[in-house]
């Protein structure tokens, strides 16, 4: 691991039905694992300018920004990275896999268990998402 932490957001995006978006990352780390769409802050642009990015490259979608839902902690022997999650809602577009995703799909929380996540994922969901789903 070298340089210093790198800012990244996740995308918890929402639909009518109270599914979650979810993506298969196509890269590491955790290349095949299931995740909110993401990824790092680039210099010179906003927290939501990154989310919006982010969120199209990898599925194809806009969403309504609401807000900061966690902050996660991202460490491994390669990677450290502070991750910004927010609660995204009213999505717009067609969904289809992009960029370093290689699928895209809304998921229910109580179907997590059938999808291999990433580490801490389905305990977030269900803190920030389970009252309200």
């Amino acid at each position: 691991m070298s340089g210093r932490p790198e800012v990244a957001v996740g995308a918890i995006v929402t639909d009518e039905q109270g599914r979650v978006l979810l993506i298969r990352r196509g890269h590491p780390p955790s290349q095949g694992r299931w995740t909110i769409p993401g990824g790092r802050v680039e210099r010179g642009e906003t927290l939501e300018q990154a989310l919006l990015r982010e969120l199209h490259a990898e599925t194809g979608l806009t969403a309504r920004r609401g807000p900061l839902a966690e902050v996660f902690e991202y460490i491994d022997e390669a990677y450290h990275y502070i991750i910004l999650d927010y609660l995204m809602s009213e999505p717009r577009g067609e969904l289809r896999a992009g960029e370093d995703a290689t699928a895209a799909a809304f998921v229910a929380l109580s179907e997590l268990g059938e999808y291999q996540t990433t580490h801490g994922l389905a305990e977030v969901l269900q803190r920030v998402l389970g009252p309200h789903g």
